[in-house]
């Protein structure tokens, strides 16, 4: 009777240890704030970096001595201040970006297992991942495009506006709502490859390494050491598949385009300068940049999931 009670003692306890299960607007809110905060902390703390990455792409001829020589001439030129330009809508936008793009693919993903079911989920899971992941991106980049537009106005002409509000409400006052879109395309075209070579890489590293350690007996240390592992090589490669468009996404944003010229011809016309070569100025900046962002991004973000009880997402990984 004694070990009975103790037995019935020792299962209420470990339930109440257990985190509860979330689950609707209480689980995918979680997500999207974690993803809010791990994108913008990244990006914003890397401003530096995408700035001398910009001005390697918009100006090649002037800025052509590596990024550490680059980096030097920002400087020497501008003042350490130049570091820190746009930093205002970097952290707005990859803000909302991050929530959009990081509680999407969680909800996405959900999605897909319900439409699908489990067990075909889990068998076509690297169609899921991309699937969830460019639908994600989608709806981020409509968040994200007025305020990349506005960042990479104020990096390419310092002396275009003080910061965010100035910027974004001259870009509006002068060039219209539409002016914030204009990259649109382009954006997507980066960002929606990036994201999905971002996830899709970064679930396979993952689940790779978890085939060889028992994640259930692995220190929350140790799985932030393989979140930042497996976001490292995911941002090596989706860096490369998206550096194309990511160099004419910051050229479409430069300047305004001639009256009558459209977005498509605009980028025809951009493409057709750059060339192969040219649309992969500044890839060692990126490289780093991005390598460096994605592994904090997927470190922070399961650590922050943790802290604040997000719990209860499905796994297919096997």
């Amino acid at each position: 009777m004694a070990a009975a009670a103790k037995n019935v003692a020792d299962s209420i306890s470990a339930q109440a240890s257990e985190p509860k299960k979330l689950s609707g607007l209480a689980l995918y809110s979680r997500f999207a704030f974690a993803g809010a905060v791990c994108c913008s902390v990244t990006h914003g703390g890397l401003t530096p970096v995408d700035v001398v990455k910009t001005r390697i792409q918009l100006d090649p001829k002037t800025y052509n001595t590596g990024m550490i020589g680059s980096f030097r001439k920002v400087i020497q030129n501008e003042g350490a201040g130049a570091l820190l330009t746009g930093v205002g809508p970097t952290f707005a936008g990859y803000f909302l970006q991050g929530a959009f793009k990081f509680g999407g693919y969680e909800f996405f993903k959900q999605q897909s297992i319900n439409m699908i079911g489990y067990e075909s989920a889990s068998n076509n899971r690297t169609a899921v991942y991309l699937a969830s992941a460019a639908c994600a991106e989608f709806f981020a980049d409509i968040a994200l495009c007025p305020l990349e537009a506005t960042r990479i106005r104020l990096v390419s002409e310092p002396t275009f506006a003080s910061g965010l509000v100035s910027g974004f409400s001259k870009i509006a006052s002068q060039e219209g709502i539409g002016a914030f879109y204009s990259g649109f395309g382009p954006i997507l075209f980066k960002q929606v490859p990036y994201t999905m070579a971002k996830f899709v890489v970064y679930e396979k590293v993952a689940e790779a390494i978890y085939q060889r350690v028992d994640k259930s007996k692995t220190s929350d240390g140790m799985q932030t050491v393989i979140n930042l592992g497996s976001g490292l090589i995911a941002g090596f490669a989706a860096a490369i598949i998206s550096q194309p468009a990511d160099t004419m996404l910051s050229k479409i944003n430069k300047t305004k385009g001639l009256p009558g010229e459209g977005t498509t011809s605009r980028l025809i016309k951009i493409a057709q300068e750059l060339g192969l070569r040219g649309s992969f100025s500044g890839i060692g900046a990126r490289l780093f940049m991005v390598g460096t962002l994605t592994a904090g991004q997927f470190a922070i973000y399961g650590d922050i999931k943790k802290a604040i009880g997000a719990v209860g997402g499905v796994e297919i990984s096997k």
